[in-house]
């Protein structure tokens, strides 16, 4: 498709979109990459172009205005999208992409969302080869990209599938208030409980008995003996564990198989010598927290204390954050893989935002080396969708992305 742009910013006035525009700025050349920024509101754009010294075209579209968001999906290659709670506002974007053929990436972890996207256009995006690809953020892409190239690497190294993959994670950071309003919407919308589904994300299957044990997301506190460390429920589980499972349900589908009995979990992993008591006690705030939340009456006291949409950590806060994810993985043999994705700078921020450009830029950049070939498309994930390819350009981007045998 000849269009004016490779890739349309979202959202770009947004605490994370304005990070994606200083991404862009810093990271592409106009000889190689045509973009824009889009919102709902030319002024808040035109200051963010003066602020930071760009000269990029504006374009304008409210997410209720169909006409206006048909405009900007039909003259761009790739949109991403920092513009949520998605579930309030992206539905029209993802329309218009589906409609006119233009890959989609953005940064949601709300997967009953996801799920209605699934629904409404895996098969019309699927027969075009048009890659709509949530959860390009912290939420999924260490867990899912991380898990896809252990499966790789005993494929490619020793010739045999899978059996289980487990990722412990660890990481310093702040909280920014879209993904709280994301997590909000969760609750005010009546959805929170699709969100305990193990399998929410699959194609439409059914699932025994035992294969929903194995997959049953961690409730309390455990010894971890593969690490020698105490480690809990991880708050993003109940989102990544889902997009690991699709991508593994969506490989399946295409006969290359994780394995036939694979299975995914995570948890939150700390330090000796206070593990046990750091585990208990971050498990016992979550279980409140969710508590407090399914309250209607206390919801809004809640909300009151946490950062508003639009509002995020400090620079020096983002800067200095960092996160770990440890993947261990168990062969069909016995055989044990190690694995692990770090990132200096804070996972919900500066991570998210390398992790959400370079997805957008192996859309543009990487086309032909894409997993699937042109024709692959659907509501896909950062592991069907794009691969080795991200991997590699995250890579070169400064990311530690490492993977062997142990």
């Amino acid at each position: 498709m000849d269009s004016r742009y490779d890739v349309v910013l979202y959202g770009a006035t947004g605490f994370v979109g304005k990070q994606t525009v200083q991404y862009f700025i810093q990271h592409t050349k106009p000889s190689e990459v045509r973009w824009a920024i889009a919102g709902r509101n030319r002024q808040k754009l035109e200051s963010l172009k003066a602020e930071l010294g760009v000269n990029v075209d504006v374009l304008i579209a409210d997410t209720t205005d169909q006409p206006a968001l048909d405009a900007i999906a039909s003259q761009t290659r790739v949109i991403l999208n920092t513009a949520g709670p998605f579930a309030l506002y992206a539905n029209g974007l993802v329309d218009a992409c589906v409609r006119f053929q233009t890959h989609y990436v953005d940064i949601t972890g709300e997967t009953p969302w996801v799920k209605a996207l699934i629904d409404r256009y895996h098969e019309q995006a699927a027969s075009t080869g048009t890659r709509i690809i949530p959860c390009c953020g912290f939420d999924s892409v260490p867990s899912d990209l991380g898990s896809f190239l252990m499966v790789q690497f005993m494929k490619r190294e020793w010739g045999v599938s899978c059996r289980s993959i487990k990722a412990y994670f660890q990481m310093v950071g702040g909280l920014n208030g879209g993904t709280l309003a994301s997590g909000l919407n969760l609750y005010d919308s009546g959805q929170v409980d699709q969100v305990s589904n193990p399998f929410l994300l699959d194609p439409p299957g059914e699932h025994s008995n035992a294969e929903s044990e194995r997959n049953r997301d961690p409730e309390v506190p455990e010894y971890a003996a593969e690490v020698d460390t105490w480690v809990g429920p991880f708050v993003m589980g109940a989102v990544n564990t889902r997009v690991v499972r699709r991508s593994y349900a969506l490989y399946s589908q295409w006969q290359e198989s994780y394995g036939s009995q694979f299975t995914y979990q995570e948890y939150l992993k700390f330090d000796e010598p206070f593990a046990w008591l750091q585990a208990t006690g971050v498990a016992a705030g979550s279980a409140l927290f969710a508590g407090i939340m399914q309250q209607v009456p206390l919801r809004p006291l809640l909300q009151a204390l946490l950062p508003k949409p639009g509002s995020g950590p400090s620079e020096q806060t983002m800067n200095e954050g960092w996160f770990r994810c440890e993947l261990l993985g168990i062969a069909d043999d016995g055989r044990r893989v190690k694995g692990q994705v770090y990132s200096q700078g804070d996972p919900g921020n500066r991570a998210t935002v390398k992790f959400l450009c370079e997805s957008a830029l192996s859309l543009v950049l990487n086309t032909d080396a894409l997993p699937g070939g042109q024709q692959r498309g659907g509501i896909l994930t950062p592991a069907t969708g794009l691969g080795e390819v991200l991997a590699e350009r995250l890579r070169r981007a400064g990311m530690s992305i490492e993977v062997g045998g142990g």
